[in-house]
C-alpha cells in the first residue's frame, strides 16, 4: 500500500474535537495536526507530539488553505504519496482510511483527488455528485450508493485523498481565498486539466457545514458574517473562472442572494451579514482577492463586533486575526 499521511486542522478545539483527532490518529500513523488558533495552546501541542502527532502552530496564516498547503509540504518531504485533509469537525470511522486507499490503490494512475460520501449530520442526507463531461451538469444523488467511485466535477476538502502527484501538478491551495470555495476552486482546477476527481461511494464522512437549520425547504448555516463574505466572493470568482469549460458560474450570484434571503428570514445579526454578502458579491465580481479586514478594515470590524447579548450562543468564533 502506498505511504498516506494526514493533515488535521484545528481551531479552537473542542473535546469533541480532540476526540476525532484521535480517533483519525489511531487509524493512521502519519499525521500533521496544524493549529489555526489565533494563540498557541503549547500544553495540548507538547501533549500531541507525546503521542507522535506532528504539529504546525499556523496561526491562521492563508486561512484554511494556508494550513493545507503547510501540511502538504511536511507530508510531501516525509514522502507521502497519498495525503488526506481532515477538518476537526469531520466524523469517520475505523475502515474509513483503508477503504479509500483502496479505491486510491485501484485507479492505475499517479494523479487524483478522491472524497468520500459526504453526510450532512442535520439535513440527514449526503452531498450530491456533479458529474464532468457536460456545460451544464446535472447533479447526481448517491445516498443509497454503497460502492464505487463516482467522477464528479469537485469535493469538499475534508475528507478528500490528494495524490502527492496530483498536488506537484496542480499546485497548492488558494491562500487569497482563505475560507470557502478553495476545495471547490481546487476540484475545478483538477477537472479543467485532467486530473481525475471522484467521490467514493464505499467511505462515509459525517460531517455538518455551520449550524445548519431547517425551515422547511429552506436550510441556513448561521455562518458569521465574515464568513459570509468569503462565501459570496468566492463563490463568484472560482465558477467565473472555469467558465469555459462549464456553465456553473451564473449559479453563483442566484445562491449568494438565497444566503442573503435565509440571512432576512432566520438569522441574527442581519446588517452585518448583507453587508458581508453584498460586499463580497461586488469583489467577486471584480476579481478582488486577499483577506476581508485588509480589504475593507471598517466594515471587517464591524463585521467582527461583539453580538447582542440575545445573539451570544449563536455566534460563531471568529478566525480573523487582530
Amino acid at each position: 500500500m502506498k505511504n498516506f499521511g494526514l493533515i488535521f486542522v484545528l481551531y479552537h478545539p473542542t473535546a469533541d474535537f480532540l476526540r476525532n483527532l484521535e480517533k483519525a490518529a489511531a487509524a493512521c500513523t502519519n499525521v500533521v495536526a496544524v493549529d489555526n488558533s489565533p494563540e498557541a495552546d503549547l500544553a495540548l501541542h507538547e501533549v500531541l507530539r507525546q503521542r507522535g502527532i506532528a504539529v504546525i502552530f499556523n496561526r491562521n496564516d492563508g486561512g484554511l488553505a494556508g494550513a493545507y498547503n503547510k501540511g502538504a509540504e511536511r507530508l510531501l518531504a516525509q514522502g507521502c504519496e497519498v495525503i488526506f485533509l481532515l477538518d476537526q469537525d469531520s466524523d469517520i470511522d475505523e475502515r474509513f482510511f483503508a477503504t479509500m486507499m483502496q479505491a486510491c490503490e485501484s485507479l492505475g494512475t499517479d494523479a487524483y483527488l478522491i472524497g468520500p460520501k459526504i453526510h450532512e449530520i442535520h439535513l440527514g442526507r449526503c452531498m450530491p455528485v456533479i458529474p464532468p463531461g457536460r456545460r451544464w451538469p446535472r447533479p447526481r444523488r448517491i445516498d443509497g450508493e454503497s460502492e464505487g467511485l463516482f467522477p464528479t466535477l469537485f469535493i469538499i476538502s475534508s475528507g478528500t485523498a490528494l495524490s502527492a502527484a496530483a498536488y506537484r501538478r496542480l499546485g497548492a491551495f488558494r491562500e487569497d481565498y482563505f475560507i470557502e470555495y478553495l476545495d471547490i476552486e481546487y476540484g475545478l482546477r483538477a477537472s479543467s486539466q485532467g486530473v481525475p476527481v471522484y467521490m467514493n461511494a464505499a467511505a462515509t464522512m459525517r460531517q455538518t457545514t455551520g449550524r445548519i437549520e431547517r425551515h422547511g425547504r429552506l436550510f441556513t448555516t448561521n455562518h458569521a458574517a465574515w464568513r459570509r463574505y468569503y462565501g459570496a466572493r468566492n463563490g463568484v470568482h472560482a465558477l467565473w473562472l472555469y467558465r469555459r469549460q462549464w456553465a456553473l458560474y451564473w449559479l453563483s450570484v442566484p445562491f449568494a442572494l438565497y444566503q442573503a434571503l435565509c440571512v432576512l428570514l432566520f438569522e441574527p445579526q442581519k446588517r452585518p451579514k448583507l453587508a458581508a454578502v453584498a460586499c463580497g458579491l461586488w469583489d467577486g465580481l471584480r476579481g478582488r482577492l486577499g483577506r476581508f479586514e485588509a480589504l475593507h478594515p471598517k466594515l471587517a470590524a464591524y463585521c467582527t463586533q461583539p453580538p447582542r447579548r440575545v445573539d451570544a450562543e449563536r455566534a460563531e468564533p471568529l478566525a480573523i486575526e487582530e
